[in-house]
This record gives structure tokens, C-alpha cells and sequence, in this order.
């Protein structure tokens, strides 16, 4: 009840409207943080700001909602309405990922951080050329390097990996007992990366 009472003491309409304008032309996730030293508010009011949006434009109905992914907030369509969205922005031009893409990010986001021998020993291949167009579409970075003999260099995934599944933390990814992905977990990451032709870096 008390942070019920901040809110509507200290958080105006033209503050909430600041959020939504702030969030809206933002091109990546906001961090509460930045909303708050924006807004001169205090961080656990801006949370719970955002947070009301949310429920307010689910139960409103509304095409698009406010989510937390990455750490941050952004407005992102409902993901009943995917069918549509996919209609109009894929339009038969985007192309999937390939299998061995795809286990090798599974393979570093529930692994993290990894070395080459390490994905090398789990997947039975080498890695290399997987690993460099991961991280030539941003989803895969080194993380730092390993304290044993030739100090290898580990990889972790992204924040924009976790922005492209709509995930705000690692934690959320779905449970997985075993190292290699089953067929639910690459569906989903499938759906979650697939990307343009067009936007293809050239070697």
C-alpha cells in the first residue's frame, strides 16, 4: 500500500506519458534505471510504473505490450497476433538458420561461458566457422578467457540474443537436462532468430 501511495502522490500523467514516449522510440530495451535518472523518480516507482502499464494494456486488449526483456522495457506485439506480424514483416523473404547454428547457441546459451574445445567436445565438430557468423549477427560475444594452459577464449551469448526471444534473463530460458537441445528448445530459438538474407554480413 505504500508504494501504491508513492506512485499516485509523486507520478503524474505527463510522467507516465514520458515512459511511453521514452520506451516507444527507444531501438533498444530501457533499463529502469535510465527511466528513472530520466524522470528524476525513484527506481522501484519507475518498476512499478511499468509494471501497471503492462497489466493495463493486457487487460485493455491492446495488439502490442509492454515487456521486460534484456534487462530493459519495450514495446513489442502480442504474441497471439505473431501469425499477422510474421505475414507482413517475413513474407516468405527470411531464411532459417541452420541446424549446426543453432545447437551451438543452444549449446553456449545454457553452457555459458564455453570455450571452442569445450563446444568442440560436446558437439563432436569443429566449431569455428558456427561460432564467427554468431557472432557476426550479435548473438554470441566473448566473455573473457579460461585460467587453465593457452588461456582460451570463452563465449557467452548477448543481450540482444535475449531480446530476439523476448527472455529478460538467462534463468528464463526453458529447462534442459541434457547438453544438446531437444526439439521444443530449437523451434523455439528458431522462431525467436530468424533473420533477413538481406542483412547477411559479407565475409
Amino acid at each position: 500500500m505504500r508504494d501504491e501511495l508513492i506512485v499516485s502522490d509523486q507520478l503524474d500523467a505527463e510522467t507516465v506519458r514520458a515512459i511511453e514516449a521514452i520506451v516507444m522510440v527507444s531501438m533498444e530495451p530501457v533499463p529502469n534505471e535510465t527511466l528513472a535518472q530520466l524522470l528524476e523518480q525513484p527506481t522501484s516507482v519507475v518498476e512499478q510504473l511499468c509494471m501497471q502499464l503492462a497489466d493495463a494494456y493486457d487487460e485493455a486488449g491492446h495488439g502490442f505490450q509492454l515487456v521486460k526483456v534484456a534487462g530493459g522495457w519495450r514495446y513489442q506485439t502480442h504474441a497471439d497476433l505473431s501469425p499477422y506480424v510474421e505475414r507482413f514483416l517475413l513474407d516468405g523473404q527470411r531464411a532459417r538458420m541452420s541446424g549446426a547454428a543453432l545447437e551451438t547457441l543452444a549449446i553456449i546459451a545454457y553452457k555459458q561461458p564455453l570455450s571452442r574445445a569445450q563446444i568442440a567436445s560436446i558437439r563432436g565438430v569443429d566449431p569455428d566457422g558456427v561460432i564467427r557468423t554468431l557472432q557476426a549477427r550479435g548473438y554470441v560475444e566473448e566473455k573473457g578467457r579460461d585460467t587453465g594452459p593457452g588461456q582460451a577464449i570463452l563465449f557467452g551469448t548477448t543481450p540482444l540474443f535475449l531480446e530476439k526471444l523476448g527472455l529478460n534473463a538467462l534463468s528464463d530460458l526453458p529447462p534442459i537436462a541434457e547438453f544438446v537441445p531437444g526439439a521444443d528448445v530449437v523451434e523455439a530459438l528458431e522462431q525467436g532468430l530468424r533473420i533477413d538474407p538481406s542483412a547477411e554480413p559479407r565475409a
